[in-house]
């Protein structure tokens, strides 16, 4: 069931480009494979430029974006990881040796995880303005 669109008076650009994105989005949400290069094509020959722009970049990246509409995988759960061991390296920065770093990673809760028996939990850390 397509969204209700509300008009934009004075600015037909502005409801094209409301168009575009609106699609775009359906586009991936329902992984829509064979709707992707109908609507880069209609992107490429919009007047507004960032959207000329966005095409061009999914273009360059074609078979990617096109396997990220057609594929159920996602690299979510890799990359909450990742963004766990960035702010644990930034927290210890400049504070402790790798010795103390590296059980910090080994031992710091994700999450869901609860305290095991005799584990203190890591004492947060207040930034300091420099």
């Amino acid at each position: 069931m397509p969204s209700p669109r509300r008009p934009v008076e004075g600015a037909p650009q502005f409801e094209r480009a409301i168009d575009l994105a609106q699609d775009f989005t359906q586009l991936v949400r329902q992984r829509q494979p064979e709707s992707l290069d109908a609507w880069l094509e209609r992107a490429s020959t919009s007047e507004l430029e960032a959207l000329q722009h966005f095409a061009t970049g999914l273009r360059e990246d074609y078979t990617a974006v096109k396997a990220g509409v057609t594929l159920p995988w996602s690299i979510s759960p890799v990359e909450g990881h990742i963004n766990r061991l960035k702010m644990l390296k930034r927290q210890m920065f400049g504070r402790a040796r790798l010795d103390l770093l590296s059980r910090r990673f080994l031992r710091a809760p994700r999450e869901g995880q609860g305290q095991a028996a005799g584990q203190r939990a890591p004492a947060p850390v207040q930034a300091t303005a420099a």
